[in-house]
């Protein structure tokens, strides 16, 4: 698997390690076993560092003429879906990775004033080859800009175990405009569980 580049592994070398921590009450017995915590640093997103996994797309004036700054697409294996996902408050931990492996996905925050995270690896195109901590980039996203993942790159979700998808503080629901396609979400969501096979959560840290 490639090296992230220097940002990326200083966000990863960041890692520490906390004590086991019960996951929240209500899910399945197989998940109610401790988990190892693993924080992973935060660090603001830029063109440069998030290029590895994707691009970083903000506003141009009106009139201006595509080119390779514009969010480069490949939308060719299906119906395209581009719709406002509303995610309830999930927090900065997850135990699931996944990458959808057929579409570029696009991804930005619609509350103002509000950043929101991302934790990303570069693609492998293989389950079986799956990211390890060392891997793992996170970055903490402001309001105003969306990023679009290249097709497969790894991305991670947020409690409960089940949701994939960024991550946020909060008390309420956030919305996100999200373009995929439309069967990405029954189709295209190949997933490795941290939890299951290691007994692990990874939380996102300022």
């Amino acid at each position: 698997m490639a090296t992230p580049p220097a940002a990326a592994t200083a966000a990863a070398a960041a890692a520490v390690e906390e004590r086991p921590q019960q996951p929240p009450s209500g899910q399945q017995p197989a998940q109610q076993q401790e988990r190892r915590v693993v924080q992973l640093q935060a660090v603001d997103i830029t063109a440069e560092n998030f290029a590895p996994f994707g691009q970083l797309v903000g506003a141009n004036d009106d009139g201006k003429l595509f080119d390779e700054q514009d969010a480069q697409l490949d939308l060719s294996a299906g119906q395209p879906r581009f719709y406002i996902m509303r995610l309830p408050r999930r927090g900065r931990r997850f135990e699931r990775i996944t990458y959808h492996a057929q579409v570029t996905q696009c991804l930005g925050g619609l509350q103002p004033a509000s950043p929101w995270f991302l934790v990303v690896a570069r693609p492998t195109l293989s389950v079986e080859a799956y990211p390890r901590q060392a891997d793992l980039a996170a970055f903490r996203i402001p309001h105003g800009v969306f990023v679009k993942m290249h097709k497969g790159t790894w991305h991670a979700g947020g409690w409960p175990v089940l949701g994939l998808g960024p991550l946020f503080d909060g008390d309420g629901p956030f919305d996100f405009y999200n373009l995929e396609l439309s069967d990405t979400n029954v189709t295209d969501h190949n997933t490795h569980d941290y939890g299951e096979a290691e007994g692990l959560a990874l939380e996102i840290v300022d």
